[in-house]
């Protein structure tokens, strides 16, 4: 089965990347559609605050909305395939982006919870669905060997979403309201809609390999191992990073401009981080894999004592911002190395296990943080990002030799 899957994957590359013709006016569309999917999807991380007295509800629930988004992509991601054999891609990717339209809409206007939540589940099909599909897209968008500069451009958007989306969801929210910042993603997924609608061209179905043959690669000690360190890692960042803005409301006593400032303090460290990360790779994947949840857990547990202190907390959340944002680009090698035949069915497990521990995290973080405060929450992100770390160590240890 194995060998059948990694023929139909290989032939599917092929045809791909064999496109003569380089459509980069769908690849900076693409950009954008990443961009808004970033900033839609991780907006109420600025907003928890005025958004949960708004609704009426407490500040771990409204956090909810960021693990229901990420429990509907995580069901998308998986059960996605067989509508994607059915529909052209341009066509799917249109249908995802007036999806995202919807969603912010449905937010924005939401008069309860339920509703909220709603949107919110929305923006997780939107995510599962982009998500499974992007490099898949990229190849069939540029000959072969532009392939790797379309897919940094894709993480450009990323890393931008990173840097703005916080600081302006929160500046925003403090000038319109969060209704108002959550309408004006709307704008920017209809200008999505038409550019991709103008420069992507048809891209036909593809014949895949049944999508529940992902779940052998677990089947791989390493691989294995490997996929539970990224979870482990993804879920103890946002346990504690869903609710910073509380923290730093109620403990660090910040205003909203200075909010805005620390968050975009971490989203330019994320930024550097994503630039400098590569060396590290170079000289050590899975040293730096396991060095930064450890960093991390670390920062975490000293954000407990420094909290009260507005200079010491920025310096240590501009640390968490670098390294967080950095280590996807890890792991994203890990698929790469421990995968290369097989680097899209490795994509596709890991954005579906990814989504489920963000959803885990908050969750977690959530309740922790509604019934015994703050610190609580800082320790159990830091519990579980030191075991990320030793899964980490175990996915090294238990790989193939030679």
């Amino acid at each position: 089965m194995d060998s059948v899957m990694t023929q139909v994957v290989a032939t599917e590359h092929e045809d791909a990347v064999a496109t003569p013709v380089a459509h980069w006016g769908g690849v900076f569309a693409m950009t954008l559609c990443v961009f808004a999917l970033i900033a839609s999807e991780f907006m109420p991380v600025s907003l928890l605050t005025p958004l949960a007295a708004d609704l009426q509800v407490s500040e771990g629930m409204a956090g909810q909305g960021i693990a229901i988004s990420g429990a509907f992509a995580v069901l998308t991601s998986l059960s996605l395939s067989w509508v994607a054999g059915r529909l052209d891609r341009k066509t799917l990717l249109l249908l995802l982006t007036a999806l995202m339209a919807v969603s912010g809409a449905v937010v924005a206007w939401a008069p309860n919870y339920a509703v909220y939540m709603v949107g919110r589940a929305l923006i997780g099909i939107v995510v599962g669905g982009f998500w499974s599909m992007s490099a898949a897209t990229a190849m069939r968008l540029v000959p072969r060997a532009d392939v790797p500069r379309a897919l940094a451009v894709f993480n450009g958007g990323n890393a931008l979403a990173t840097v703005v989306a916080a600081p302006l969801g929160s500046y925003l929210g403090a000038v319109i309201g969060w209704r108002g910042a959550f309408f004006c993603l709307i704008p920017i997924a209809a200008i999505t809609f038409a550019w991709q609608w103008i420069s992507l061209p048809a891209m036909p179905a593809e014949r895949r390999a049944h999508a529940g043959n992902v779940l052998v690669l677990l089947r791989r000690g390493p691989i294995a191992w490997g996929m539970a360190a990224c979870g482990l890692f993804f879920m103890g960042q946002f346990a504690l990073f869903t609710y910073l803005r509380p923290f730093l409301e109620t403990v660090t006593h910040v205003d909203a401009s200075t909010l805005s400032l620390m968050l975009l303090t971490m989203g330019v460290a994320g930024v550097i981080g994503t630039l400098v990360i590569g060396s590290f790779l170079r000289r050590g994947l899975f040293l730096t894999l396991v060095t930064i949840p450890v960093v991390m857990a670390v920062i975490a547990l000293g954000l407990i004592p420094a909290g009260a202190s507005a200079v010491a907390a920025a310096l240590l959340l501009g640390l968490w911002g670098l390294l967080a944002t950095a280590a996807p680009v890890g792991w994203w090698n890990w698929i790469a190395e421990a995968m290369p035949q097989e680097a899209e069915a490795g994509g596709g497990l890991m954005v579906a296990i990814v989504q489920s521990a963000i959803a885990l995290g908050s969750i977690v973080g959530g309740l922790l943080f509604d019934r015994h405060g703050y610190a609580s929450t800082f320790v159990a992100s830091a519990g579980v990002l030191l075991l990320a770390a030793m899964a980490t160590l175990m996915a090294a240890r238990s790989r193939p030799r030679g």
